[in-house]
């Protein structure tokens, strides 16, 4: 197997990475939000939890389509209009995820710093 094949073959097991992140984080976050409809009390909470569960598997999944981007942009096809493509969709790929990192947390990453922390509670110091 020469070294170009090789290249393809990771770029496509990243790539299938990717997707299979996105397919069962999504199907895992909606079974937690159907089993959580279930019982009673927890309708509050059950949206949010479904959005944060689905937007930390398309984030995941964003950086396994991203690092096979980069794979092959790189190591296969290493020309400016290949590299210049490769800029722009991680500038789009780059926002996306930031948007979903403040959906999720409510907050810009660089603000977390200043967030109170929680008191551990009884149950963390067992």
């Amino acid at each position: 197997m020469d070294s170009k094949r090789a290249i393809e073959f990771v770029v496509v097991g990243f790539e299938g990475a990717g997707v299979m992140v996105l397919v069962i984080g999504t199907l895992l976050a909606f079974t937690v939000y159907v089993s959580s409809l279930a019982h009673p009390g927890n309708h509050s909470r059950a949206y949010p939890a479904l959005r944060r569960d689905m937007g930390k598997a398309i984030l995941i999944g964003l950086e396994l389509l991203i690092a096979a981007d980069i794979v092959r942009s790189v190591a296969l096809d290493a020309t400016f209009t290949s590299v210049g493509v490769l800029g722009l969709i991680v500038l789009v790929r780059t926002f996306l995820s930031w948007s979903l990192e403040v959906e999720i947390n409510g907050t810009w990453p660089w603000q977390r710093a200043r967030l109170p922390t929680p008191a551990p509670s009884e149950t963390d110091e067992r």
